[in-house]
């Protein structure tokens, strides 16, 4: 059954110019789920750590030290939401370079049969590269790349491998499709579990006289 929806507004946070981008997604998204979804919508190469921070809690993929993040995998975000009571949050990407995001819920919509899947409305701004050295470095190597003169211009070129960077050139289409893959990709993913556990559950037929508790006996 189809759940509510929701539109969020997604900014990388100084950034210049804007690097915008807007997605629905259901309200019931994992938050490891919307991860992937950011980065296709953003363009980013999903090489590195992320955290969403909701106030003070945050989550992740849990490193098993004592950082306090909470499993990702295990969190939707409608249940983030409404136990904390957030309508923005943080999305950290790449932890050495720093992108962080804010996230704003825009709207809901009551649920609509035939429109669960995540799609990207509105995309502004091309998404820097990766490993640039976050928003500072890219300053930086935007100014580098038109300037001449610079004293790393000729090293980012050769990193590069152009001496032309628009950040206003983004192929919207290619990253609407990015996001328009996740749902097809999740839905593989469920079909392939459920035949494994189909072809378990026929492989360990359970017996009228198996030594279950009383509640699961046949």
């Amino acid at each position: 059954m189809a759940g509510p929806l929701v539109r969020l507004k997604i900014t990388i946070d100084d950034v210049d110019p804007l690097v915008m981008r807007r997605v629905v997604v259901p309200f019931r998204i994992r938050l490891d789920r919307l991860h992937e979804v950011l980065q296709g919508a953003f363009g980013w190469t999903n090489s590195h750590l992320y955290e969403f921070r909701i106030r003070d809690i945050g989550f992740g993929v849990p490193d098993g030290g004592f950082d306090g993040r909470l499993d990702a995998r295990k969190e939707t975000l409608l249940a983030a939401i409404e136990d904390i009571g957030a309508r923005s949050f943080k999305y950290l990407y790449d932890f050495g370079d720093g992108w962080t995001h804010t996230v704003k819920i825009e709207k809901t919509f009551p649920a609509t049969a035939g429109f669960d899947d995540p799609f990207l409305l509105e995309v502004v701004g091309r998404c820097p590269p990766e490993d640039v050295g976050g928003p500072w470095g890219y300053e930086e190597f935007r100014e580098a790349i038109a300037d001449t003169n610079h004293e790393r211009h000729h090293e980012l070129v050769e990193w590069w491998g152009d001496a032309h960077y628009d950040p206003g050139d983004v192929d919207a289409a290619n990253l609407r499709k990015n996001v328009e893959a996740l749902a097809a990709k999740w839905k593989r993913r469920s079909r392939k579990k459920n035949l494994t556990l189909r072809s378990s559950a026929d492989a360990y037929p359970l017996r009228k006289d198996a030594n279950l508790p009383q509640r699961f006996s046949m």
